[in-house]
């Protein structure tokens, strides 16, 4: 119960977990989450985080107000999750202290949100069957939000086309009809190289169980700084087991709670956490002298 004894000592015992530490994996309005900016700053000041990064799915638009929001209580690190593509499969990409002003990036992701609209509206087209409003409810979504599915799955549940957000993505969103609408995906190279030039630091989001060495290897090899290795795995021997290649290669570490609402408690703010020393070596990291030439040459198709 909000206020009760029980609560109190809940909120205090995640600040003194949390002490000393930083979430960088976020999620606000400005792309598929539900927390606001303000609500952001405020569940991470309440976690006792000294840091968080905003890592919203091909936009930056939600650093500046959660940094204005936050008034100094806790460090905002502008950050980001690129939609990329990396051997056939997705791949997403986070981008840390990246220039949010800078006019390369921002022209990348602009471009993958308007194909995150136009994909979206062509499901909720491939729904009539199930709800003929789908497409006026996502049409309606302001242009400045970057969308994705758990949109799509929140009209359902609205509507009554679902039981749950689980409900939606289990048995409607992954009807093949539906999945089967493509997503626009930018090289895993070229995004890399986006987000350095960007003078960001990049790492790779969590990666999946079968993640190797030769991966690893041939994507540090494009540029790939981290990995993630703090997420909220169904076990911990996976982030001991990515903290192990990551530290064979060299690459430094991240993690986070990928939290996209207040619930459940295991995403929440600040449920998943690295120590600032790690956040620091990112920080030590950042640079912007990735050529415009290295840029150009990952924008390239190879000749295969």
């Amino acid at each position: 119960m909000k206020g009760s004894p029980f609560t109190h000592v809940c909120q205090r015992l995640a600040v003194l977990r949390n002490r000393d530490r930083a979430d960088l994996h976020t999620h606000t309005t400005a792309s598929d989450g539900t927390h606001t900016p303000a609500a952001l700053a405020e569940r991470a000041a309440l976690a006792g985080l000294k840091a968080v990064a905003v890592t919203d799915h091909d936009s930056t638009a939600g650093v500046e107000p959660t940094r204005a929001a936050a008034g100094g209580r806790v460090e905002v690190i502008a950050g980001v999750e690129v939609t990329a593509e990396n051997c056939g499969r997705e791949f997403h990409l986070l981008g840390y202290f990246v220039r949010t002003d800078d006019t390369t990036l921002a022209a990348a992701l602009a471009g993958l949100r308007a194909a995150r609209r136009e994909r979206l509206l062509e499901m909720a087209r491939r729904l009539r069957a199930v709800n003929a409003d789908l497409e006026a409810d996502v049409a309606a979504i302001p242009d400045a939000v970057s969308l994705g599915r758990r949109h799509l799955a929140r009209l359902l549940v609205e509507r009554g086309a679902a039981s749950s957000l689980h409900d939606a993505f289990a048995r409607r969103l992954a009807a093949p009809e539906v999945a089967g609408v493509p997503m626009r995906r930018l090289p895993v190279a070229e995004a890399i190289a986006l987000v350095r030039a960007a003078g960001g630091v990049t790492s790779w989001a969590h990666p999946p169980a079968n993640t190797d060495l030769t991966a690893l290897t041939e994507l540090r090899d494009l540029g790939l700084q981290a990995v993630e290795c703090v997420y909220p795995w169904p076990t911990g021997a996976r982030g001991r087991r990515l903290r192990g290649l990551a530290d064979a290669l060299g690459l430094a570490i991240t993690g986070g709670s990928d939290s996209h609402d207040p619930s459940p408690v295991t995403r929440s703010v600040g449920a998943r956490t690295v120590r600032l020393d790690e956040v620091d070596r990112i920080r030590a990291m950042t640079s912007g002298q990735w050529s415009a030439k290295r840029l150009a040459a990952a924008q390239t198709p190879a000749d295969h």
